[in-house]
């Protein structure tokens, strides 16, 4: 006597489950948002790792062409663009790959 109707628990089944899926969206936005954030970290890695190759470009043919520098010059300046080039390609699949990894249990 006196205890809930079936009305009534149907209402509290429908507001637990009006909760969870609510939960559920909010989860799948974050999970949509984190998805952007990667997505425009790697966007940005990729540019700076395209301009980056490409000012050493510019600076390797101003070496070439310059008829001021001493041979040992250039090729100390050449040797420095390729350790920064190799230091640039280190840096940009470190960041890479931190960043595919986010994201994925571990």
């Amino acid at each position: 006597m006196g205890g809930p109707s079936e009305r009534e628990l149907m209402e509290k089944l429908g507001k637990i489950r009006e909760k969870i899926l609510k939960t559920e969206k909010d989860i799948n936005n974050e999970f949509a948002k984190m998805e952007k954030i990667k997505l425009d970290a790697l966007k940005r890695t990729e540019e700076v790792k395209r301009s980056a190759d490409h000012d050493l470009e510019k600076i390797e043919k101003d070496i070439v062409k310059s008829a001021d520098l001493a041979p040992e010059s250039k090729q100390r300046l050449s040797q420095e663009i390729s350790l920064l080039k190799n230091e640039i390609f280190q840096r940009y699949t470190d960041l890479k790959t931190r960043i595919t990894r986010a994201l994925t249990p571990r």
